[in-house]
């Protein structure tokens, strides 16, 4: 069955603009792929001719033409991450509009996966990669990636190690700003829930976290930093909701961490536990109460690191660059909730003091 006939519309090939063009297919080919000297007005009578049959061009075929994939590559830790998602739709719709296609995939929690991941894509002759670092020590894997190799751009996380271009989010400051938030709201028992805590990410929040209590004059507790993991996701508030002092606001640190604190609270009916999640997650404006978060945009991410690989991959010469993008607070209602304390235990808190000198690059204290 033709494709006419089938209701599927014929997708236009090279011979049919040359010779709407009135030209050869040779000199198509050099239109659109910008090799060799045209004729301006021959090269606008082309790209007029491609317009009107809305031709694209082959990506797979050229690349049995050149040995090279029109393509990027983008290695992130889990595709089914909402937070990854939304991430790989931005690159993919950056690379389109610069007329190259995606190759995406998830490296897991091994590093093994992570560098067969990446040496796939390199065996496929990518132009460039988009990199979220796991487990995988950069360095020290021997890849050509970075300043010298193929261009490539580590996004949320930097690769020790490698010279290369990064976009990251301001996790300090967001972890600061966030605790800040529940230190306004009169809290002085704050737990920070995490996972991995050899993560990059992790680390700089805890750092703004323990930075926004010793502003406020609050003394960190170690025991209420809880990791999450599954194995103990049953568990995982116990500890901190225990005892004489128990935690009366919670800080989670990335979007997994924070739907399992929502799973917690509501399956033991404790809705006066404040609650301030860094990072969105699917539903968390529709809960009761709608949770409050420190909003990253993994879409600007996505662009960001996309817009700088594409000067790379076009030969541009310039240092290593890194972007540090901002963390936004939204409040929604959970991290808005005053502390109630049980009967008898003591109602003293610290609070910080009138007069302090600020921690050289620490933000303005909430």
């Amino acid at each position: 069955m033709s494709a006419a006939r089938s209701g599927v519309p014929a997708v236009p090939t090279l011979r049919e603009v040359a010779a709407l063009a009135g030209v050869s297919i040779k000199t198509v080919s050099r239109v659109v792929n910008g090799t060799g000297d045209v004729a301006a007005s021959t090269a606008s009578r082309v790209e007029e001719a491609i317009a009107t049959l809305g031709y694209r061009p082959n990506p797979f075929a050229r690349s049995l033409r050149t040995g090279r994939d029109d393509a990027i590559g983008l290695v992130v830790e889990s595709i089914g991450d909402p937070f990854f998602a939304e991430m790989t739709e931005a690159v993919a719709a950056a690379a389109s509009e610069a007329g190259l296609f995606l190759i995406h995939a998830g490296a897991g929690d091994s590093a093994e996966e992570e560098l067969a991941v990446v040496r796939g894509l390199l065996h496929r002759s990518v132009r460039g990669l988009v990199l979220v670092p796991c487990l995988l020590p950069y360095g020290e894997a021997g890849l050509s990636v970075g300043i010298g190799g193929v261009p490539a751009v580590f996004v949320d996380r930097p690769a020790a190690g490698v010279r290369a271009d990064t976009v990251l989010i301001d996790n300090v400051r967001g972890g600061y700003e966030a605790t800040a938030h529940l230190l306004a709201q009169g809290h002085r028992r704050i737990a920070f829930i995490g996972t991995a805590p050899e993560r990059f990410t992790l680390r700089e929040r805890l750092v703004g976290y323990r930075r926004a209590l010793e502003d406020a004059g609050v003394a960190f507790d170690p025991d209420l930093v809880v990791p999450h993991h599954r194995t103990n996701e049953a568990r995982l508030l116990e500890a901190v909701l225990a005892g004489e002092d128990p935690a009366t606001a919670m800080l989670a640190a990335n979007a997994v961490a924070s739907i399992a604190v929502v799973r917690a609270l509501h399956r033991i009916g404790r809705s006066e536990i404040a609650f301030v999640s860094f990072d969105d997650f699917p539903t968390a404006d529709a809960l009761t109460p709608p949770v409050t978060v420190a909003r990253q945009d993994p879409g600007l991410m996505g662009r960001s690191a996309t817009e700088l690989l594409l000067r790379r991959i076009a030969g541009e010469d310039f240092p290593p660059a890194e972007i540090l993008l901002p963390v936004t607070l939204v409040p929604r209602g959970s991290g808005e909730i005053a502390p109630t304390r049980p009967a008898g235990l003591s109602a003293c808190v610290a609070t910080a003091p009138s007069s302090r000198r600020r921690r050289r690059g620490a933000p303005p204290s909430a």
